[in-house]
């Protein structure tokens, strides 16, 4: 189990481009790639997803793909493959402190809203409303600063104790909890 703890603000606002987010999202969802075959999945210029590519190498977030064994390979720009360095990405609060890092979430708000309407709207399209694979639940819970602490530690466990169990059914999981409001 892999995790990207984002630590600052830099890191933190490397990822909330909406391209380098759908980049990051198809490597972990499909596996490695050339920036060539990600800019004909995502309907990019190739020279674009390569550039974006650099970007998310720089701050941590993709590695070249190297299979086991063949670290001598000649690198060849034309055939880098990539793939993604973390299967998931945890943002802790005090990154939501400032001008900064207010507007990063705000856009990976937006793309997770994104993905939210589309995971929505493939479900109901494809899926039996039935299967107990599939959850969309809301919460409101009571507590004081520690016990939301130890709550959201607790989810955070829970998450990652079936991370890299592996399986046919990719799921995506957003852990959100947020002051509620009318």
């Amino acid at each position: 189990m892999r995790t990207k703890v984002v630590t600052d603000l830099d890191t933190l606002r490397a990822v909330t481009h909406p391209l380098r987010m759908r980049i990051l999202g198809t490597l972990r969802l499909e596996g490695p790639a050339t920036a060539s075959e990600l800019a004909r999945a995502l309907g990019e210029s190739s020279g674009s997803t390569s550039y974006h590519l650099r970007q998310l190498e720089r701050y941590g977030y993709v590695v070249d793909d190297v299979p086991d064994g063949d670290d001598d390979r000649p690198a060849s720009r034309r055939e880098r493959r990539w793939r993604a360095a973390h299967q998931q990405t945890e943002l802790p609060a005090e990154l939501w402190s400032g001008e900064g890092g207010r507007e990063a979430h705000a856009q990976l708000a937006a793309r997770q809203t994104e993905h939210l309407r589309r995971g929505i709207a493939a479900r109901i399209e494809t899926t039996d409303p039935a299967d107990p694979a599939y959850e969309h639940s809301d919460y409101l819970v009571h507590l004081d600063r520690e016990g939301a602490q130890a709550m959201l530690a607790e989810l955070r466990e829970v998450v990652l104790r079936y991370t890299g169990r592996g399986g046919e059914l990719p799921i995506s999981v957003h852990l959100l909890a947020l002051p509620a409001t009318t």
